[in-house]
């Protein structure tokens, strides 16, 4: 591992760990002042797509790091790529969508820009120089939006129980199936073209290293 990548890996590591412990903690401390239980308030944690993308990046440093035999899916190739795309993803459609809607003061907006925009970032900047680059192939496509179709069916399924849902965009209970549905078609076709931005920039940058 070059120097660069080294200060990425580890930058990224910290820097995601920190900032999910931090955001963990205020969260709970909050719900708890609304008035949830701990399962309710785990539930709700859980559901955010950051939240999620942000615990995946870290096991994905930790992959570099280590040997573990349990972290091997986040070595692979696919799904680091994949992760640009997502993490790309998750804050551009913060920045235009989300952002503003719920105002944000004290360690709830330290830990919002680190988790929306330091750790895309990062992230970014990591596989472009930790990375083997070359791999990806536009047939893995249907592979790596999978995740996230799962994430949204599971977001809806939790939401059909709980009548809770973690984005406006998806919240049934005000737009919808029809109008959710729609947004889901929208976001899918978006994630799909960063996907495939991506992998034209791992080919051309594979191109380069060859």
């Amino acid at each position: 591992m070059s120097a660069p990548a080294r200060i990425l890996t580890w930058l990224g590591l910290v820097v995601g760990v920190v900032a999910l412990i931090t955001q963990f903690v205020i969260s709970m401390q909050a719900y708890a002042a609304a008035g949830r239980d701990v399962p309710g308030a785990l539930g709700t944690f859980f559901t955010y797509y950051t939240i999620l993308t942000n615990i995946v990046l870290v096991l994905v440093y930790l992959s570099e790091l280590t040997s573990w035999g349990w972290l091997s899916i986040f070595r692979s190739l696919d799904t680091r790529g994949m992760m640009v795309a997502v993490m790309v993803l998750v804050l551009t459609f913060v920045h235009f969508f989300l952002r503003g809607l719920v105002p944000m003061t004290g360690l709830f907006k330290v830990c919002d820009i680190a988790l929306h925009y330091v750790t895309p970032v990062i992230y970014f900047l990591w596989w472009i120089v930790a990375v083997r680059h070359g791999p990806l192939l536009i047939r893995k496509l249907g592979w790596m939006l999978l995740p996230t179709f799962i994430y949204f069916l599971y977001v809806m399924a939790r939401g059909a129980w709980v009548q809770e849902y973690p984005y406006p965009v998806l919240n049934v209970a005000k737009l919808g199936y029809p109008h959710v549905f729609l947004n889901a078609v929208y976001l899918t076709i978006g994630l799909g073209a960063l996907m495939l931005i991506v992998i034209g920039i791992d080919e051309l940058l594979g191109r380069r290293k060859s």
